[in-house]
């Protein structure tokens, strides 16, 4: 229950880092006044089923009264338990906001978090009129409320049933006028790690200023230039390449499956690390920053296999075994005039 935006770092056992939106303080009283209405609902109907049986209701005297009780309590407590348990973090009133209850790590929330939840619920909730909540809320970074702090949990918005809908697989159109030559690409050579490394250049060429774009696309379209056959027609530009090639994996792998496993290996500091939009967005920088103005190093594929001489349109070695660097004698995008 948190106003402030963004989301939390979280930090999984196995020291993976993720980003999850964290729920507001609005969202989570809103879901809470829903599911508040449905225990009242609840409740409702058991007054009228006591009414309708007469004065002496279930049972009569004290143990009615007991009884009574123990409905009252099931509905508090055990509402939101059975709903988080069976629902996967989300009762009623989560679904239809899109919050969904998750672990610290990331995990799925289980009986026990949902039990220590619902407990503590009944005083910071129910027994304050959620004063409390809202206070600790207020006064954690995370937006915990008590109840959250004791379960290890955290109130997060479900990317699947919010704002961006179901996850998709970027699709890449083609640029007018290259219909012919995507028809007659031969991309044999071109394996999922190269696509990896196109995916994520145009991805994050239109967050980058103009020319440090050019230079990402140019230097990637110098190395894959060889692999594909026929050359590009006069006056395609670096970043129309890369998009025929895009769209020519990805019609390959609609009627064919994916395409082919990498065929060697990319040193560390070379591989392309493929992204979401959403962590594509995060990751690239805006032209009006400082960081924008320094050179980014574009994604590398690997070589292909036979130990082939460097081309113009591939780096050339140096005699140490690392390629020359963007500006050097290699690399750079020159299709046949």
């Amino acid at each position: 229950m948190s106003d402030l935006p963004g989301p939390a770092a979280v930090v999984t056992p196995d020291a993976v880092g993720l980003d999850l939106d964290l729920a507001t303080i609005g969202s989570r009283g809103v879901a809470f006044m829903v599911d508040l209405l449905l225990i009242t609902v609840g409740l409702f109907l058991l007054i009228l089923a006591q009414a309708l049986l007469g004065g002496a209701g279930f049972v009569p005297g004290w143990a009615g009264i007991a009884i009574a009780l123990v409905f009252v309590f099931v509905l508090l407590v055990g509402y939101p338990i059975g709903f988080e348990v069976m629902n996967h973090g989300q009762t009623p009133g989560k679904m239809m906001l899109g919050l969904r209850v998750v672990t610290v790590e990331g995990g799925s929330s289980a009986t026990r978090h949902a039990t220590i939840r619902a407990a503590t619920g009944l005083l910071e909730l129910f027994g304050t009129t959620g004063a409390i909540a809202v206070i600790s809320s207020f006064a954690s970074s995370k937006g915990q409320r008590l109840g959250d702090m004791a379960a290890g949990t955290l109130v997060v918005r479900d990317r699947r049933r919010a704002r961006h809908g179901a996850p998709t697989a970027a699709r890449w159109q083609a640029t007018p006028g290259t219909e012919h030559y995507i028809e007659v690409l031969d991309i044999s050579g071109i394996d999922s790690r190269a696509y990896g490394a196109i995916r994520e250049t145009l991805q994050r060429a239109p967050m980058l200023a103009p020319p440090i774009a050019d230079g990402l696309c140019d230097d990637l379209a110098g190395q894959l230039l060889s692999r594909v056959q026929p050359p590009p027609p006069a006056g395609l530009s670096a970043e129309e390449f890369l998009r025929c090639l895009a769209v020519a994996v990805q019609r390959r792998s609609d009627a064919a499956g994916p395409p082919p496993a990498p065929t060697a290996a990319v040193p560390p500091s070379a591989a392309a690390v493929p992204s979401s939009p959403a962590t594509a967005s995060t990751d690239a920088r805006s032209p009006s920053s400082p960081a924008a103005a320094a050179p980014v190093p574009p994604p590398s594929v690997a070589p292909e296999p036979g130990g082939a001489a460097p081309s113009a349109s591939q780096p050339a070695d140096r005699g140490d075994g690392s390629p020359t660097p963007p500006g050097g004698t290699g690399g750079g995008f020159a299709p046949p005039a």
